[in-house]
């Protein structure tokens, strides 16, 4: 089986973008209704339908979901990916189908993904929201997790662009979590499981992308679902999918986590329990804040003598089903351990708009100009 090749066979070319919503998925769940398992496990706080998918009926079960945050919208495409996949025939897809119960909640928070939020229609973050239980999505969560008795959990999330690999300069494309069950961090049974997954998928991942896996904060955060359940004796694994070079629409990215989940029903299929590597998962870097869009070094500017650096990053707005990316100035100064996505080199020359206005941090910065103010001398730095 050769992973390189799998998502460009298995891309599900339906879903595309950053904007998706029940209403996307919907004409896929009708045409899988034969294919899957499809139930209605409850409706959102605004009445929208979270839908449950139940693929294969092994004895080694897995809860998926996705969208719990409205806007991080890359995995439910992977997802849907996977999904094609599995209704292709090959030796590896029936082994998945025989040796797992998969059930897949691919929106768990339709209000925030019709609106392009984080939060649902209330304003909670339904990841805060693990022991209070104050939201209806958060306990169609639980109840389903409680009903299904799962052995493996898959939280699965976008983070933003500022995120890169600790003492690289690469972003953090794909990030992993086996969260803490406790303040002390121990290394539980369920964390173990959770650790050797991830190094299956790391090691796979490493072959694609090379130092762009990062391994997430597992500071302990009882209010958070994915460390509640540890708490309960499950393994689960965060999913966080990142920036690729060049890739705001989230498309090469989807790619990776399609290899990722790959990678682990991979080892799920041919290791059965075997957790020998766990303690691999403590070489994978550090997933940390070091990054910013785009970087403009040794700039100068009106309202300062000497050279400084520009960091800005895109802001998104959300408008008419439409999503924009608005370059803003997030700071000035300087800063040695924040990289640029895009890094450029202002030489010791001025940097200005247009009307030759100096910059400040929060402004909107469409285009500027570098040194003389001539069109080939203007960056354009919007884009939809």
């Amino acid at each position: 089986m050769n992973l390189k090749e799998e998502p460009v066979s298995n891309f599900e070319d339906r879903l595309q973008g950053r904007y998706i919503t029940l209403e996307h998925i919907h004409p896929i769940l009708e045409e899988y209704k034969t294919v899957f398992n499809i139930q209605i496990l409850g409706t959102s706080e605004k009445g929208k339908d979270i839908p449950l998918l139940t693929i294969g009926s092994g004895r080694f079960k897995i809860l998926i979901w996705s969208q719990m945050h409205g806007n991080e919208t890359t995995t439910t495409k992977a997802l849907f990916d996977f999904m094609k996949f599995i209704t292709t025939k090959s030796d590896f897809q029936q082994c998945i189908l025989e040796f797992c119960t998969i059930k897949i909640i691919p929106i768990l928070n339709p209000d925030g993904a019709a609106a392009y939020t984080r939060e649902n229609a209330n304003g909670a973050d339904l990841n805060r929201d693990a022991i209070q239980q104050t939201q209806i999505e958060s306990r169609i969560l639980r109840r389903i997790f409680e009903d299904f008795h799962p052995q493996l959990c898959l939280n699965m999330h976008d983070q933003r662009t500022i995120y890169g690999v600790k003492h690289t300069r690469m972003p953090a494309t794909v990030s992993f979590l086996a969260p803490s069950a406790d303040e002390e961090k121990k290394i539980t049974k369920s964390r173990k499981e959770a650790m050797s997954c991830i190094v299956a998928m790391q090691k796979e991942l490493e072959k694609h992308i090379p130092g762009q896996i990062g391994r997430y904060d597992d500071s302990f955060n009882t209010n958070c679902v994915g460390d509640y359940f540890q708490t309960k004796g499950v393994a689960t694994i965060l999913f966080e999918a990142g920036h690729y070079p060049k890739d705001y629409q989230r498309e090469k990215t989807r790619n990776y986590i399609f290899i990722s989940l790959m990678a682990l029903f991979k080892k799920l299929c041919e290791e059965k329990s075997t957790n020998a590597d766990y303690n691999d998962y403590f070489l994978i870097p550090e997933n940390i804040p070091n990054r910013r869009d785009i970087h403009i070094k040794n700039a100068i500017l009106d309202n300062i003598k000497f050279s400084v650096s520009i960091f800005i990053q895109y802001e998104e707005t959300f408008e008419n089903k439409k999503i924009q990316f608005i370059p803003k100035i997030s700071a000035i100064g300087d800063n040695p351990s924040c990289i640029g996505h895009l890094e450029i080199d202002a030489k010791q020359k001025k940097v200005y708009l247009k009307n030759r206005k100096s910059l400040v941090v929060g402004q909107i910065v469409q285009k500027l100009y570098i040194g003389t103010n001539t069109k080939d001398n203007m960056l354009n730095l919007g884009f939809d």
